[in-house]
């Protein structure tokens, strides 16, 4: 029996008819690109610099955001247990001991007035971005360090009452030399409770700081969130992003805000953690070397309560007039005071490495297959 003769797999013409068939399954792709409305928008590729930059913000991150509730146990139990050490068996004199010593005459002594030049730009600028402009917000941000300066000139005002009132000339009884100005300059000694300023200063500084460096926490995501939510309105699909309430000049004024100001943002996180490790250093020689263990103690505790009665009370507070580091127009870090689900990147969403989301084609490919079955 003769072989059927087999059937031609395109129908017959020119050579060139069968690569222009209808019936093929792969085309040759053509001098227009097709569109692709439906396209989930790329991450825009980082610079070398900027993985650097990130890398760096990794490990500032893991210090100035420890855990403030554990940094607080650990400031009253190191004050508590190394003071009273110190008491009672003085350590050896070192460079610190010094009160002439270089770190505590130009940087604690001043040191409220280093913690503002660094948290006022900081709060200015991430509050300008999150408001989108909205002055009134970022007139609620910067009302913070109003109520933070008001408590530390509170307080430093109130210790030297106390040094000068509860406190007496040594050595005479001279009604007039019964005042610490007096008494001093007569050459005598004066005696009296000396609340360590240095410790509150330095301990509300860094749990300030570590406050305040909240805001970068999801930082680096708003980007991603503002060319996903551009993507939605270009193909008119309905978004579920946090930047849907926006209007479309406050999403291009948060696009142009967020690129132009992240490098000082970043630049800022890295000198607040420098100033940060700066005062635990200087807090650690105030306990070896000056004031009692309980003037520290009492410096200490009232640093703590100020700071949990503002950051971790009244700033929480709707009606409290003032908002939380972080907080805008737009919700980009909610996760960042939670208990669960609690991420240590600095975006905050998503599997990352170094603080950077990680993309993985799986994701991808769930997330379009899950848009298509819609």
């Amino acid at each position: 029996m003769a072989p059927a003769k087999r059937r031609p797999l395109h129908s017959s013409g020119s050579p060139g008819s069968s690569f222009r068939s209808s019936h093929l399954n792969f085309r040759p792709t053509s001098g227009l690109q097709e569109d692709r409305g439906g396209t989930k928008p790329t991450a825009t590729p980082s610079s070398i610099g900027l993985i650097l930059m990130t890398m760096l913000l990794h490990i500032c991150k893991k210090s100035l955001l420890f855990d403030p509730r554990l940094k607080v146990t650990i400031y009253c139990g190191a004050i508590f247990i190394v003071s009273l050490i110190a008491d009672l068996a003085p350590p050896p004199k070192t460079y610190f001991a010094r009160s002439d010593n270089i770190f505590n005459r130009y940087f604690v002594k001043w040191g409220w007035g280093w913690l503002l030049s660094v948290i006022i730009p900081w709060v200015m600028l991430t509050g300008y971005t999150i408001a989108c402009g909205k002055r009134s917000i970022v007139v609620r941000h910067i009302l913070r360090v109003v109520v933070a300066t008001f408590f530390w000139y509170l307080w430093t005002k109130l210790f030297l009452h106390v040094e000068n009132t509860y406190g007496r000339c040594l050595g005479t009884k001279d009604i007039d030399l019964q005042r610490k100005t007096h008494c001093l300059k007569a050459g005598k000694f004066w005696s009296g409770f000396d609340i360590s300023g240095h410790t509150f200063i330095l301990i509300y500084s860094s749990l300030i700081l570590a406050e305040e460096g909240t805001a970068l926490v999801g930082w680096e995501g708003i980007n991603d969130m503002v060319v996903k939510e551009e993507h939605s309105r270009n193909v008119q699909e309905r978004s579920a992003s946090a930047l849907k309430e926006l209007t479309d000049g406050e999403l291009e004024f948060l696009k142009r805000t967020h690129k132009g100001l992240s490098p000082y943002v970043r630049a800022l996180f890295v000198v607040m953690t420098l100033q940060q490790l700066l005062w635990d250093v200087m807090v650690v020689s105030t306990m070896l070397y000056y004031h009692t263990m309980i003037e520290k103690f009492v410096g200490g505790i009232l640093a703590v309560l100020t700071w949990f009665a503002t950051y971790r009370w009244w700033f929480t507070i709707t009606e409290g007039g003032l908002i939380l580091p972080g907080e805008g127009i737009f919700k980009y870090n909610e996760s960042k005071r939670t208990g669960r689900n609690r991420r240590n990147t600095i975006n905050g969403v998503g599997p990352s490495f170094m603080g950077m989301p990680i993309r993985t084609g799986q994701r991808e490919d769930t997330r379009n297959t899950n848009g298509n079955s819609r």
